[in-house]
């Protein structure tokens, strides 16, 4: 079984480890909100908006985690500017700025000479670089989305079910709708130092869809969905350790394989024919 806890044994291993489990958690609250609204597309749009935020603060030599979060708080601001100014839908605001920002990003990376590197752990992440002062700020950023989670519960519930009954039981869907974009915006910036603006789509979405075949009420899909990714992270390590694989992409690939097999189990069990009851003969 040396094969099984080797890897495990050394202290950036162990760190990237407890640093997963803490992004599988923050993306498994965030991410069964995204499925049950159907707002995987904002997730995307969001792990690309970042993309010129942590360029522009790596040029200047300003902290990576702030660029990232000032540009995903822009991107949403901007959703919601265009929404309601523009009156634009939806998809159509997320896909223009989309765009936009990672047009930007891409233009200051082209501009950035020595950036090659760089840019690699901005779309793919490092997770085997995760640090202390990293699982410090994953640690804080997993209590706040759970505390903002829980007291927008009913919220959430009512603007899921229906927007007019949220706005007749007085419980103001757009500061709902604001919550739930701040929760997905917490969540990719979170995890983008483990898995990569690229990839943390993987993990925020596939462990929910995961859970979703499986549970109907939503912290039961939170909690399941946090263990599907918890999961996802030690077998992605324990893989890209012995096949000499990225450990980002390893653990997203290993999340979006859990989820295919969780459906097909579940369709597969849906699809089975249910034995009746054998009644006894009625006396004669």
């Amino acid at each position: 079984m040396s094969w099984l806890t080797d890897p495990f044994s050394l202290e950036f291993v162990q760190r990237a480890l407890l640093g997963g489990v803490l992004v599988a958690v923050l993306c498994a609250v965030a991410g069964t909100w995204v499925i049950v609204r159907g707002m995987a597309f904002l997730g995307e749009a969001l792990a690309h908006g970042m993309l010129p935020g942590v360029a522009l603060a790596t040029v200047l030599g300003f902290p990576v985690l702030l660029g990232a979060a000032a540009s995903a708080v822009v991107m949403s601001l901007g959703i919601g500017v265009l929404q309601r100014r523009a009156r634009l839908s939806y998809d159509t605001s997320i896909g223009l700025l989309f765009v936009g920002m990672l047009a930007l990003g891409v233009i200051v990376i082209s501009h950035a000479g020595s950036f090659a590197t760089d840019a690699t752990a901005i779309l793919f992440g490092d997770i085997l670089a995760i640090g202390t002062d990293d699982l410090l700020v994953l640690g804080i950023a997993v209590a706040a989305g759970i505390a903002a989670a829980a007291l927008a519960h009913r919220s959430l519930v009512a603007l899921a079910v229906d927007e007019r009954v949220s706005r007749v039981l007085h419980l103001r869907p757009r500061l709902a709708q604001t919550v739930l974009v701040g929760l997905v915006t917490l969540a990719v910036v979170a995890s983008y130092q483990a898995v990569g603006s690229l990839l943390v789509v993987g993990l925020l979405v596939a462990p929910a869809v995961a859970a979703r075949q499986w549970t109907e009420r939503i912290p039961t899909t939170m909690a399941l969905a946090a263990v599907i990714g918890a999961l996802a992270v030690a077998v992605g390590l324990l893989v890209s350790w012995h096949a000499a694989t990225a450990a980002g992409a390893t653990i997203a690939a290993t999340a979006i394989l859990a989820a295919g097999v969780l459906w097909g189990l579940r369709a597969v069990l849906d699809a089975a024919p249910r034995r009746r009851p054998v009644l006894d003969p009625l006396p004669s």
